[in-house]
């Protein structure tokens, strides 16, 4: 696992994200798509969201249950519905719109 964020939870709109990345090992991509989703998370969701990291290397169990074929793969897990996202989430309005946010958010 390269690391786990978990935000600081703040009044107001109180739903959380509860994204799940998967990675191999701390390859560069692994570390950018982090870097990236944090990123974007810290700017648009402070304080109302998780991600959990988990190295398919390390896990693939969990992997395969989840039906991870290619990395680095991010899981919205909630709100619902579960969305799906693969690459290294550097286009920031493709993950902005992939997490279901908008201007407002």
């Amino acid at each position: 696992m390269i690391a786990s964020a978990k935000s600081k939870n703040r009044p107001g709109n109180t739903t959380i994200f509860d994204l799940r990345l998967y990675v191999v090992d701390q390859s560069s991509r692994s570390l950018l798509a982090y870097a990236n989703l944090k990123t974007v998370c810290d700017a648009r969701l402070s304080g109302r969201y998780r991600i959990e990291v988990i190295d398919i290397l390390a896990h693939p169990d969990v992997a395969r249950t989840e039906g991870i074929v290619a990395v680095p793969t991010v899981i919205r897990r909630s709100p619902k519905p579960v969305r799906t996202a693969i690459g290294d989430m550097s286009d920031v309005g493709l993950v902005i719109a992939w997490l279901g946010l908008t201007q407002q958010n």
